[in-house]
């Protein structure tokens, strides 16, 4: 072992008070990793637990389970962006264009399912599938709410029933995706939609609240304020949210119209009007609507 590299190695140690010897002893019996271990691959096959014997149903939960890990990229990145103090632009840039990114390989890997599933058969064992739904993503409304204000996860007709004096708990009764999971007429939730808040409502409200001084939106409108973004940094918030809130639910819409749509048109798993639902004019949602709006 250089020496130099000896010495980096004590003062680590030296610097967090531990005892350096008996860590590098600790090396004499340290195994050699291996990429199944690090990846934890044998784990991760075992995770694909279908509830038919339809050959490609396995296809359909390797795909929302490749969505899952990918939006779970994104929010790694929002972390960053609105946790602790505010990046400089060079790092907003970068990260914003991993955001962007991961955006494209969402729009990318719908053809896993449009390309390499049977039509057939996914109108089998969809409907045992029943009232699960994507609906229930955690982690697409946990973007939403590193991305942006609560009020702009509304409709315009339900942002301006709002006196200004709601807590954030109530301001989740008037965001754009309860129209999913509400029957319009009587106003009584769906059993996706129940599950889905038994099981989530707390950690989104939470989030939601810590969020509300600290979203990414905000962050960026204290840059704009103060000297504007720079061509660089609007265009690429731009080019997430065209990808993120139009390219890639309107792949999916296209997606499900291949599925879907037949005489008469199948209902979603979830109940919802998913031709309405899904078209991003229908959500009108916008993360940075200051910068995005032209």
């Amino acid at each position: 072992m250089k020496e130099e590299t000896l010495n980096k190695l004590k003062q680590k140690y030296e610097d967090i008070k531990q005892p350096a010897d008996a860590y590098l002893q600790g090396l004499y019996h340290a195994k050699a990793i291996n990429y199944w271990d690090y990846i934890q691959v044998d784990t991760l096959l075992t995770l694909q637990k279908t509830r038919t014997d339809f050959h490609d149903e396995k296809i359909f939960i390797v795909y929302h389970q490749v969505t899952e890990l990918i939006l779970n990229l994104i929010i790694h990145e929002l972390e960053k962006l609105t946790q602790g103090d505010l990046p400089g632009e060079e790092e907003l840039i970068t990260r914003m264009k991993r955001c962007a990114n991961y955006a494209d390989m969402l729009i990318n890997s719908f053809s896993v399912m449009s390309k390499g599933m049977s039509y057939e058969e996914y109108n089998q064992f969809r409907m045992t599938l029943t009232p699960a739904s994507g609906f229930q993503s955690v982690q697409f409304r946990l973007v939403e709410f590193y991305c942006t204000d609560l009020e702009n996860l509304m409709k315009p007709a339900d942002r301006d029933k709002l006196n200004g004096n709601e807590s954030i708990e109530e301001k989740f009764e008037f965001l754009y995706w309860q129209h999913a999971g509400k029957n319009p007429k009587t106003g009584e939730k769906s059993l996706t939609l129940k599950h889905f808040e038994d099981k989530y409502k707390k950690q989104m409200v939470e989030l939601a609240e810590n969020m509300k001084s600290e979203n990414l939106n905000l962050r960026l409108k204290s840059i704009s304020g103060s000297k504007g973004l720079s061509p660089e940094l609007l265009e690429t918030v731009k080019v997430f949210e065209r990808k993120f809130n139009y390219d890639w639910p309107m792949v999916h819409l296209e997606t499900a119209r291949f599925y879907l749509t037949g005489n008469p048109k199948k209902e979603a798993t979830g109940g919802s009007d998913w031709e309405k639902y899904l078209h991003p004019d229908y959500q009108q949602r916008k993360y940075f609507p200051e910068f995005t709006i032209e």
